[in-house]
């Protein structure tokens, strides 16, 4: 068996067309899709201001950056792990590294931005990370994305070479800046959230581990209708297992991570980016499809026919579905 056939979750091959086809006739005009809002999610309720009120004045100064920048509909599922002896155990570490003059990646205010540019009710895919960059100008606290002017790193590299084979027209960007993923409910999570400059995994089993592996199985309550998660190499599988997803609600993709290391074994011809997007459309509609263009004006013409933006899906629009996505006229 080979190296791919092991690592690949299986998955059917279907033409992007074969979605719209009816069980027991010739392909529709019309395609069979969910009328579940992409926005729906399980949110619970939270009193933000009690809960601080509730804090031991040493829990406010330690989570003071968790406060402030977590967003609200993460910090709804997990500040109970906040106060924990593992997290605040965590949270001294790092102030202790502060105390020793130790330059950290991200930078602070970065280091949540992940909830903040994907909110939880937001999610719609997952990919998982390992370790921020180590280097000056690169972690901003996205899995795979650095900070301009820092060209793409390897496996960003290799993650684009990728797209441009699972669509063609996909213009590969010399930025590495992933921001408008994010903010389409990509979900670019790592393992560990802080590192040592110059010191890859140095801030490993101090407890982000603990603390991330929440954060996605708050995903999988916050998100009943289902999430695509893209899992690229063996730590990533792993976690994935640990949290136990559904295999008939959530859409698990596994391939090879990105790395030159492993990339030439399957990863370029794992689909990923287009599987999970025909995944999205049959689950969520044209809303909840991801646009993977970067380069500014780059339209990807399939990703536009799902989403009902190309010219060709506008002009066979019947005037009901038209008056749909436009509202109704005063």
């Amino acid at each position: 068996m080979s190296s791919k056939r092991k690592l690949e979750t299986p998955v059917k091959s279907k033409s992007i067309t074969s979605f719209f086809k009816p069980a027991d006739g010739p392909a529709s005009k019309k395609r069979a899709i969910s009328s579940a809002p992409v926005s729906k999610a399980v949110i619970p309720k939270f009193d933000k201001t009690k809960w601080v009120e509730g804090l031991t004045p040493e829990q406010r100064q330690l989570l003071d950056l968790e406060i402030t920048t977590l967003h609200e509909s993460w910090l709804a599922v997990l500040h109970q792990e906040l106060i924990k002896p593992y997290f605040l155990n965590l949270k001294r570490f790092l102030e202790q590294e502060k105390k020793s003059k130790q330059t950290i990646f991200p930078p602070e205010k970065d280091i949540y931005s992940w909830s903040r540019l994907t909110p939880l009710n937001n999610v719609k895919v997952v990919i998982l990370g390992q370790d921020p960059y180590h280097n000056f100008n690169q972690a901003h606290g996205l899995a795979f994305s650095v900070n301009p002017p820092t060209p793409p790193p390897p496996s960003l590299k290799n993650m684009y070479k990728t797209l441009a084979i699972d669509y063609p027209d996909f213009e590969i960007p010399k930025t590495g800046l992933l921001t408008s993923w994010a903010e389409q409910g990509v979900l670019m999570l790592n393992t560990v959230l802080t590192v040592r400059a110059h010191n890859a995994n140095s801030h490993a089993k101090k407890g982000w581990e603990e603390f991330t592996e929440k954060a996605l199985a708050a995903v999988l309550k916050a998100r009943p209708s289902g999430v695509c998660f893209l899992a690229w190499g063996t730590p990533a599988f792993k976690r994935i297992e640990k949290i136990k997803p559904d295999a008939k609600v959530h859409y698990i993709l596994k391939s090879v991570h990105p790395s030159p290391l492993s990339a030439a074994r399957g990863f370029f011809e794992c689909q990923h980016f287009k599987k999970s997007n025909e995944w999205l459309y049959k689950t969520y509609g044209p809303e909840g499809v991801i646009d993977w263009a970067i380069q500014k004006g780059n339209v990807i013409a399939e990703i536009a026919k799902l989403k009902g933006t190309s010219k060709e899906e506008k002009e066979n629009l019947n005037p009901a579905d038209e008056e749909k996505k436009e509202g109704p006229k005063e």
